[in-house]
């Protein structure tokens, strides 16, 4: 009698360590599940653009022109370019816009800012250029706000250099789902930055 006892013992123990180990495989996949549902949203949360975005019609990527062209928007935010591209980075003066506009085809963002934005405002932008890829920062003369953000097709006009729509605009745009050419490089064209 002893032995089937033992045996149903060692038996009720076996099964309690079976559910014991589903119940922790259970927890850690379901963890798991939540875990890559919150970063899934914090990513998506991270790349939702500001709500006063423009939607640009810039027409068809690569036409190439050597020639000046006459954009509707400024800053332009795509159209035909110049065949080479404007090294990414910051500017201290105003780039050609035909360069820029290949810029934006290869997933740059291009910061435009007018020449009397205050200091502190400018170094702000010249700091994100200087540290972050695929951004093109420079002085425009006539913007219609202090601060114009661009990618190929989008645009939003901002205050300021430190206004969290900045950083929004980048993290959605910035070679984002827009980009005709993405993985084009941003260097190895013309310009010097500062």
């Amino acid at each position: 009698m002893s032995t089937r006892n033992s045996g149903r013992g060692e038996e009720s123990e076996g099964s309690r360590r079976t559910y014991v180990i589903i119940a922790v495989v259970a927890a850690v996949v379901i963890g798991g599940f939540i875990t890559l549902a919150v970063i899934d949203s914090r990513q998506r949360a991270a790349s939702t653009p500001p709500s006063d975005v423009q939607t640009i019609d810039v027409g068809d990527a690569g036409q190439h022109t050597e020639e000046d062209v006459n954009y509707e928007q400024s800053p332009p935010a795509g159209g035909e370019h110049n065949p080479t591209w404007q090294n990414c980075g910051y500017y201290d003066e105003p780039v050609r816009n035909e360069t820029a506009v290949h810029s934006l085809e290869h997933g740059a963002v291009w910061i435009t800012y007018s020449p009397d934005l205050p200091n502190d405002q400018i170094n702000v932008l010249r700091e994100r250029a200087t540290n972050e890829t695929y951004l093109l920062v420079s002085p425009m003369e006539d913007l219609p706000s202090p601060v114009v953000a661009s990618a190929w097709g989008k645009q939003v006009q901002l205050e300021d250099a430190e206004n969290e729509d900045l950083d929004k605009f980048i993290r959605a745009f910035r070679e984002g789902p827009q980009t005709p050419e993405p993985g084009a490089a941003c260097t190895g064209g013309v310009g010097e930055p500062s």
